[in-house]
């Protein structure tokens, strides 16, 4: 059964922020907040965490309906402290709302009564099949795109960076990827993966201002056919950890939330 692509246009959340509140508290514990973004929004590395796993168990077909068609679920990907599994626990609307067909109901844990209205309970969501796809290997060569990466993203690096003349940021940038290298070469969990547009990439620190403290997040993708690691962008650290929470919560290194 095909589901619509946006979490929103499936179910339909009452308060929001307080649904919002209600996961964190019953998940591990984990900072779901941005570190240097300002928003509005409660929580929004959960938010966004929320909407992409759903659009992953979307493409997968891990929605699941209960045999009298009432009630969904799906699994959020996330635990409670005895490692439990959480899911999302909805009821088919009655209304014919036009904003969703599923009205949130509540965050179950997988053994709880409610959840046996459901044959079998879907898995979490899975991103990757190459498992080396997870490790950044050093034997390769790592090709970045300075010039493409200052003119696209030089809005994302912080003061005094992106007020620097092109040339002198780019000459930051080589010896920071540099160091980059060599910081992976030494720990490999230096490189952390992430998920994007389909694909799995790995995140790589830019130190620009202090050599243990990272400014930036480059972004390093293995190109099979010429058997190199090409960088052509950077992200935010808020952006790098709303990306590598998708797949796992990085180990606390350099990308700390």
């Amino acid at each position: 059964m095909e589901h619509p692509e946006k979490l929103f246009d499936l179910v339909y959340f009452h308060e929001m922020d307080k649904k919002l509140d209600e996961l964190s508290s019953l998940a591990e514990k984990e900072n779901w907040d941005y570190q240097y973004t300002k928003t509005n929004q409660n929580k929004p590395v959960l938010f966004n965490y929320l909407q992409y796993t759903y659009q992953r168990l979307s493409q997968e077909e891990k929605i699941e309906i209960s045999s009298c068609g009432q009630w969904l679920t799906f699994n959020t990907g996330l635990v409670t402290d005895n490692q439990e599994s959480i899911f999302i626990l909805c009821e088919k609307s009655s209304h014919h709302s036009p904003r969703a067909p599923w009205l949130f109901k509540a965050w179950k844990r997988k053994g709880e009564y409610e959840m046996q209205k459901f044959q079998t309970l879907p898995d979490m969501a899975h991103y990757f099949d190459d498992p080396s796809l997870l490790v950044f290997d050093c034997r390769k060569e790592l090709v970045p795109n300075i010039e493409h990466m200052i003119a696209d993203n030089k809005d994302r690096f912080p003061e005094p960076f992106n007020s620097m003349p092109n040339f002198t940021l780019q000459t930051l940038l080589n010896g920071a990827i540099d160091n980059a290298k060599e910081r992976v070469r030494r720990n490999y969990k230096t490189a952390i993966p992430h998920y994007y547009k389909n694909k799995v990439q790995l995140l790589l620190p830019l130190c620009l201002s202090k050599p243990g403290r990272a400014d930036l997040a480059i972004v390093v993708e293995y190109i099979k056919t010429s058997n190199a690691y090409r960088a052509a962008t950077c992200l935010t650290l808020d952006m790098a950890y709303n990306n590598a929470r998708q797949l796992a919560r990085p180990d606390r290194d350099w990308l700390i939330p």
